[in-house]
């Protein structure tokens, strides 16, 4: 049993905080819209801050919603509730993103952040701290208390972003000192980021995808060693930060074809990833290599109708999702993807994907029991890493044809 603070950060206009009435307003637009994954919710009062303002709102489950706006047009909302063990989360991690999406929308926010749920007072102690240790023990000695946890400091509405969230929803801290590249495309937000230990890290709608230390995280996908891609035929679905094609190339295959839908990734990675992607993505099209600006999906479907069929399938798109059952439009992306990528296989071929963390079992059970009702019948087997950037271990299959 625990705390859990949900936080969520966003950037105004100041004047929707100093001007009574855009004030009124933006609280308004703010209310409409947490109601909506809050129904409880219930307004409590409002106080000044020196130009500013605090709104506090209560609600089932112990709830405590506070919504503050600074002067200088930050707004920050803090959500408290107390949660059992056993007990379902008040939000999922996928609905905290989908309310600051929504808030992001009605605010015009050019700058927006979720955390991963904040959990405190648990028996497990899950954040390391040292700097206000001797403040904690001071507290706890006076009051008398029998147990206690201090936090480190957690730094919000900066632009440089440093905090994302682990497979199972836990948060990390990164050592991120400087922000490269940041623009949203028609698909996704798309950030680079240099980090102290890492390097260039990309991240794709606020999560980690790679870094310039991941180079374990491209041979596990590929099974290096384990795999003969020498005149080998191969079809890579995403992958638009060029690392898997650049490693690919060098095992000297027949022709690799790239499908990648959003091109402002590949110029970014191009420009700030090039130790991952080398020359690759200068030139969409090489002697052995063609990058294929286009829905992967229809491309698919387009050979499949030619009657093409490829020795490896690379699916290098969205994780598999954490959610309580296999449903929803990222599921139904997830087994379109496979079953089109069944289609093109020779009988002889693999498809190589990326699952998600170790520390998510019952998602990767989701998962696997999907790839066992496909329109054909297929065997699997996984492998695993421990990925730098994603600062856990994670989870690698590799799906075949059952031959009769």
């Amino acid at each position: 049993m625990a705390i859990n603070t949900i936080l969520l950060d966003f950037t105004v206009n100041p004047t929707s905080i100093s001007d009574v009435e855009e004030r009124q307003q933006l609280q308004s637009d703010i209310e409409s819209i947490v109601v909506e994954y809050i129904p409880s919710l219930k307004f409590k009062q409002t106080i000044d801050t020196d130009g500013g303002f605090l709104s506090l709102y209560s609600g089932e489950r112990e709830v405590l919603l506070s919504l503050r706006g600074f002067v200088r047009g930050f707004v920050s909302i803090n959500i408290e509730y107390y949660k059992e063990d056993k007990e379902k989360p008040l939000l999922a991690f996928e609905h905290i993103r989908g309310l600051e999406l929504c808030l992001r929308a009605k605010l015009g926010s050019c700058r927006s952040k979720a955390f991963p749920p904040v959990k405190r007072g648990a028996a497990l102690d899950v954040y390391l701290t040292t700097s206000v240790r001797k403040l904690e023990n001071t507290i706890r000695d006076k009051v008398k208390g029998t147990g206690s946890q201090a936090l480190p400091a957690i730094t919000r509405g900066s632009v440089l972003k440093k905090y994302f969230p682990t497979a199972d929803e836990r948060i990390l801290e990164y050592d991120i000192d400087n922000v490269l590249y940041d623009e949203r495309s028609e698909f996704q937000k798309i950030l680079i980021v240099h980090s102290k230990s890492l390097g260039n890290l990309l991240v794709l709608d606020d999560l980690q995808n790679l870094s310039e230390s991941d180079l374990i995280y491209t041979e596990t996908l590929m099974q290096r060693g384990k795999e003969d891609y020498k005149d080998k035929e191969i079809v890579i679905l995403g992958g638009g930060d060029g690392a898997l094609l650049w490693e690919l190339l060098k095992e000297k295959p027949k022709f690799v074809s790239m499908l990648e839908i959003d091109e402002k990734v590949i110029k970014a990675c191009r420009k700030y990833m090039r130790s991952c992607c080398g020359t690759c993505l200068d030139e969409y099209k090489g002697e052995n290599y063609e990058i294929i600006v286009e829905d992967c999906v229809k491309i698919l479907e387009k050979m499949i109708s030619e009657g093409r069929k490829f020795d490896y399938v690379f699916g290098d798109l969205t994780d598999i999702p954490i959610s309580s059952s296999p449903q929803g439009e990222v599921w139904d992306f997830i087994r379109q993807i496979l079953n089109l990528s069944m289609a093109v296989l020779k009988p002889t071929g693999k498809y190589m994907t990326h699952g998600n963390g170790a520390s998510c079992p019952e998602s990767l059970k989701m998962y696997e029991d999907q790839l066992m009702k496909l329109n054909v019948p297929v065997k699997f087997s996984r492998d695993h890493a421990f990925i730098p950037s994603f600062m856990e271990d994670w989870i690698f299959y590799q799906v075949s044809l059952q031959q009769n």
